[in-house]
Protein backbone atom coordinates (compact mmCIF):
# COMPACT_ATOMS: atom_id res chain seq x y z
CA UNK A 1 0.00 0.00 0.00
CA UNK A 2 1.43 3.42 -1.06
CA UNK A 3 1.93 6.30 1.21
CA UNK A 4 -0.95 8.17 -0.95
CA UNK A 5 -2.99 5.87 0.36
CA UNK A 6 -2.14 5.74 3.52
CA UNK A 7 -2.29 9.85 4.71
CA UNK A 8 -5.48 10.99 5.64
CA UNK A 9 -7.35 13.03 3.59
CA UNK A 10 -6.32 16.99 4.01
CA UNK A 11 -8.70 19.27 5.95
CA UNK A 12 -10.54 21.72 3.69
CA UNK A 13 -9.00 24.46 5.76
CA UNK A 14 -6.86 25.95 7.96
CA UNK A 15 -7.05 28.56 10.70
CA UNK A 16 -4.07 30.91 11.39
CA UNK A 17 -3.41 34.05 13.92
CA UNK A 18 -0.82 37.44 13.02
CA UNK A 19 -1.13 40.18 14.79
CA UNK A 20 -4.27 39.38 16.56
CA UNK A 21 -6.21 38.41 13.32
CA UNK A 22 -7.11 35.12 12.56
CA UNK A 23 -7.57 34.15 9.13
CA UNK A 24 -9.52 31.42 7.11
CA UNK A 25 -7.28 29.29 4.49
CA UNK A 26 -9.03 26.81 1.86
CA UNK A 27 -6.62 23.81 1.24
CA UNK A 28 -6.36 22.71 -2.77
CA UNK A 29 -3.98 20.22 -3.37
CA UNK A 30 -3.48 20.06 -7.52
CA UNK A 31 -1.09 17.26 -8.67
CA UNK A 32 -0.01 19.54 -11.45
CA UNK A 33 1.47 22.17 -8.90
CA UNK A 34 5.22 22.51 -8.87
CA UNK A 35 5.51 24.41 -5.64
CA UNK A 36 2.89 25.63 -2.67
CA UNK A 37 1.35 28.74 -3.55
CA UNK A 38 -1.23 31.26 -1.35
CA UNK A 39 -3.67 33.76 -3.74
CA UNK A 40 -6.01 36.11 -2.31
CA UNK A 41 -8.88 36.64 -4.30
CA UNK A 42 -9.72 40.01 -5.10
CA UNK A 43 -13.82 39.69 -5.77
CA UNK A 44 -14.82 37.32 -3.05
CA UNK A 45 -11.35 38.18 -0.40
CA UNK A 46 -10.91 34.16 -0.38
CA UNK A 47 -7.46 32.58 1.00
CA UNK A 48 -6.38 29.59 -0.87
CA UNK A 49 -3.40 27.60 -0.35
CA UNK A 50 -2.28 25.36 -3.19
CA UNK A 51 -0.02 22.77 -2.65
CA UNK A 52 1.54 19.64 -4.76
CA UNK A 53 0.82 15.82 -3.59
CA UNK A 54 4.23 15.30 -2.29
CA UNK A 55 4.14 18.16 0.11
CA UNK A 56 2.96 17.52 3.59
CA UNK A 57 -0.09 18.95 5.39
CA UNK A 58 2.63 20.12 8.11
CA UNK A 59 4.59 22.23 5.28
CA UNK A 60 1.52 23.85 4.11
CA UNK A 61 0.96 25.23 7.86
CA UNK A 62 4.68 26.23 7.95
CA UNK A 63 4.12 28.09 4.81
CA UNK A 64 0.56 29.86 5.62
CA UNK A 65 1.86 30.95 8.72
CA UNK A 66 5.00 32.30 7.60
CA UNK A 67 2.97 34.32 4.95
CA UNK A 68 0.40 36.27 7.90
CA UNK A 69 1.67 39.83 7.15
CA UNK A 70 1.13 38.81 3.43
CA UNK A 71 -2.22 37.64 3.54
CA UNK A 72 -3.32 40.32 6.48
CA UNK A 73 -1.58 43.17 3.65
CA UNK A 74 -3.59 41.87 0.80
CA UNK A 75 -7.02 42.15 2.23
CA UNK A 76 -6.35 45.22 3.78
CA UNK A 77 -5.76 46.04 0.09
CA UNK A 78 -9.48 44.85 -1.07
CA UNK A 79 -12.06 47.28 -1.33
CA UNK A 80 -14.76 47.56 1.71
CA UNK A 81 -17.97 45.19 0.90
CA UNK A 82 -21.47 47.06 0.16
CA UNK A 83 -24.38 44.86 1.84
CA UNK A 84 -27.71 45.32 -0.11
CA UNK A 85 -28.98 47.25 2.49
CA UNK A 86 -30.69 50.38 3.45
CA UNK A 87 -28.27 53.50 3.05
CA UNK A 88 -25.79 51.41 0.91
CA UNK A 89 -24.57 53.22 -2.50
CA UNK A 90 -24.41 51.21 -5.58
CA UNK A 91 -23.65 51.66 -8.85
CA UNK A 92 -26.43 50.99 -11.48
CA UNK A 93 -25.36 51.25 -15.14
CA UNK A 94 -21.75 53.07 -13.69
CA UNK A 95 -24.36 55.75 -11.89
CA UNK A 96 -24.55 55.99 -7.67
CA UNK A 97 -27.85 55.00 -6.24
CA UNK A 98 -28.84 54.85 -2.36
CA UNK A 99 -30.84 52.14 -1.44
CA UNK A 100 -34.07 53.17 0.36
CA UNK A 101 -36.74 51.13 1.51
CA UNK A 102 -40.44 52.38 0.52
CA UNK A 103 -43.58 50.87 2.42
CA UNK A 104 -46.15 48.44 -0.07
CA UNK A 105 -45.68 46.13 -2.03
CA UNK A 106 -44.35 45.45 -5.78
CA UNK A 107 -41.07 45.69 -7.28
CA UNK A 108 -37.82 47.68 -6.76
CA UNK A 109 -37.49 50.51 -8.79
CA UNK A 110 -34.84 52.92 -9.38
CA UNK A 111 -35.13 56.51 -10.01
CA UNK A 112 -32.45 58.44 -11.66
CA UNK A 113 -33.62 61.95 -11.20
CA UNK A 114 -32.56 61.49 -7.19
CA UNK A 115 -30.50 58.57 -7.73
CA UNK A 116 -32.13 56.28 -5.75
CA UNK A 117 -33.32 52.32 -5.55
CA UNK A 118 -36.60 52.37 -3.56
CA UNK A 119 -37.05 48.73 -2.33
CA UNK A 120 -40.54 47.99 -0.67
CA UNK A 121 -41.84 44.87 1.73
CA UNK A 122 -40.30 43.68 4.39
CA UNK A 123 -36.59 44.73 5.14
CA UNK A 124 -35.29 41.11 6.15
CA UNK A 125 -35.75 40.86 2.37
CA UNK A 126 -34.06 43.66 0.97
CA UNK A 127 -30.75 42.26 -0.34
CA UNK A 128 -32.88 39.70 -1.98
CA UNK A 129 -34.93 42.23 -3.74
CA UNK A 130 -32.12 44.32 -4.43
CA UNK A 131 -30.48 41.57 -6.44
CA UNK A 132 -33.84 40.84 -8.05
CA UNK A 133 -34.21 43.99 -9.51
CA UNK A 134 -30.60 43.78 -10.61
CA UNK A 135 -30.57 40.95 -12.34
CA UNK A 136 -33.99 41.71 -14.17
CA UNK A 137 -32.39 45.20 -15.48
CA UNK A 138 -29.02 43.32 -16.71
CA UNK A 139 -31.39 40.56 -18.91
CA UNK A 140 -33.21 43.02 -20.32
CA UNK A 141 -30.44 45.21 -21.12
CA UNK A 142 -27.85 42.13 -22.04
CA UNK A 143 -31.36 41.08 -24.91
CA UNK A 144 -30.99 44.44 -26.36
CA UNK A 145 -27.70 44.57 -26.65
CA UNK A 146 -27.81 40.33 -28.28
CA UNK A 147 -30.45 41.47 -30.50
CA UNK A 148 -28.08 44.33 -31.51
CA UNK A 149 -25.29 42.43 -32.25
CA UNK A 150 -27.15 39.40 -34.01
CA UNK A 151 -28.09 41.74 -36.89
CA UNK A 152 -25.04 42.90 -37.22
CA UNK A 153 -23.30 39.53 -36.87
CA UNK A 154 -26.34 37.55 -38.73
CA UNK A 155 -26.36 35.44 -36.32
CA UNK A 156 -27.68 34.47 -33.02
CA UNK A 157 -26.59 32.53 -30.10
CA UNK A 158 -28.45 29.28 -28.76
CA UNK A 159 -29.40 30.61 -25.66
CA UNK A 160 -28.29 34.11 -23.22
CA UNK A 161 -27.84 32.85 -19.49
CA UNK A 162 -26.94 35.29 -16.36
CA UNK A 163 -24.89 33.77 -13.74
CA UNK A 164 -22.24 35.70 -10.81
CA UNK A 165 -19.32 34.03 -12.03
CA UNK A 166 -16.23 35.34 -10.97
CA UNK A 167 -13.29 34.64 -13.17
CA UNK A 168 -14.85 35.53 -16.31
CA UNK A 169 -17.79 38.34 -17.17
CA UNK A 170 -18.83 36.36 -19.78
CA UNK A 171 -18.14 33.08 -22.33
CA UNK A 172 -19.63 31.49 -25.25
CA UNK A 173 -19.94 27.64 -25.13
CA UNK A 174 -19.20 25.36 -28.30
CA UNK A 175 -23.32 24.97 -29.10
CA UNK A 176 -23.22 28.61 -29.14
CA UNK A 177 -24.46 29.29 -25.66
CA UNK A 178 -23.29 32.82 -24.08
CA UNK A 179 -23.53 32.99 -20.17
CA UNK A 180 -22.96 36.64 -18.78
CA UNK A 181 -22.39 37.67 -15.60
CA UNK A 182 -25.01 40.02 -13.74
CA UNK A 183 -22.98 42.48 -12.09
CA UNK A 184 -22.21 43.79 -15.43
CA UNK A 185 -25.56 46.13 -14.90
CA UNK A 186 -23.24 47.59 -11.96
CA UNK A 187 -20.65 49.16 -14.66
CA UNK A 188 -20.86 51.78 -17.41
CA UNK A 189 -23.53 50.85 -20.41
CA UNK A 190 -20.33 50.62 -22.67
CA UNK A 191 -18.77 47.89 -20.63
CA UNK A 192 -21.67 45.40 -21.20
CA UNK A 193 -22.08 46.34 -24.73
CA UNK A 194 -18.67 45.55 -25.65
CA UNK A 195 -18.96 42.09 -23.50
CA UNK A 196 -21.64 41.16 -25.50
CA UNK A 197 -20.15 41.92 -28.42
CA UNK A 198 -17.07 40.28 -27.65
CA UNK A 199 -18.96 36.48 -26.70
CA UNK A 200 -20.93 37.02 -30.20
CA UNK A 201 -17.81 37.23 -32.00
CA UNK A 202 -16.90 33.94 -30.47
CA UNK A 203 -19.81 32.92 -32.44
CA UNK A 204 -18.03 32.68 -35.41
CA UNK A 205 -14.24 33.23 -34.14
CA UNK A 206 -13.84 30.51 -30.99
CA UNK A 207 -10.35 31.95 -30.15
CA UNK A 208 -8.51 35.28 -29.58
CA UNK A 209 -7.03 34.98 -32.87
CA UNK A 210 -6.39 38.76 -34.91
CA UNK A 211 -9.88 37.68 -37.14
CA UNK A 212 -11.71 37.83 -33.75
CA UNK A 213 -10.44 41.05 -32.91
CA UNK A 214 -10.50 42.44 -36.36
CA UNK A 215 -14.21 41.11 -35.86
CA UNK A 216 -15.20 42.36 -32.37
CA UNK A 217 -13.54 45.54 -33.19
CA UNK A 218 -15.74 46.10 -36.02
CA UNK A 219 -18.52 45.02 -34.05
CA UNK A 220 -17.85 47.31 -31.09
CA UNK A 221 -17.03 51.01 -31.43
CA UNK A 222 -15.73 51.19 -27.78
CA UNK A 223 -13.70 48.10 -27.56
CA UNK A 224 -10.10 49.95 -25.69
CA UNK A 225 -12.49 51.91 -23.55
CA UNK A 226 -14.50 49.35 -21.91
CA UNK A 227 -11.26 46.81 -21.42
CA UNK A 228 -9.36 49.85 -19.50
CA UNK A 229 -12.57 50.10 -17.85
CA UNK A 230 -12.65 46.62 -16.73
CA UNK A 231 -8.79 46.49 -16.34
CA UNK A 232 -8.94 49.44 -13.56
CA UNK A 233 -12.52 48.92 -12.15
CA UNK A 234 -13.54 45.54 -13.03
CA UNK A 235 -12.72 43.57 -9.84
CA UNK A 236 -14.68 46.22 -7.43
CA UNK A 237 -18.39 45.38 -9.08
CA UNK A 238 -17.39 41.86 -6.54
CA UNK A 239 -17.55 44.00 -3.37
CA UNK A 240 -21.36 44.57 -3.76
CA UNK A 241 -23.97 42.59 -2.48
Amino acid sequence: MTRALLRRPDPDHIEIAHDGQTFRIAILRRPTARRLTLRVSSATGAVVLTLPTRSSFATAQKFAQSHGGWIAARLAKLPERVPFAEDSVIPLRGVPHRIVAREGRGTAEADLASATLAVPGDPAHMARRVREFLTREARRDLSQAVAVYATRLGQRPARVTLRDTRSRWGSCTARGELNFSWRLILAPPVVLDYLVAHEMAHLREMNHSPRFWALTNELCPHVDEAERWLKRHGSELHRYG
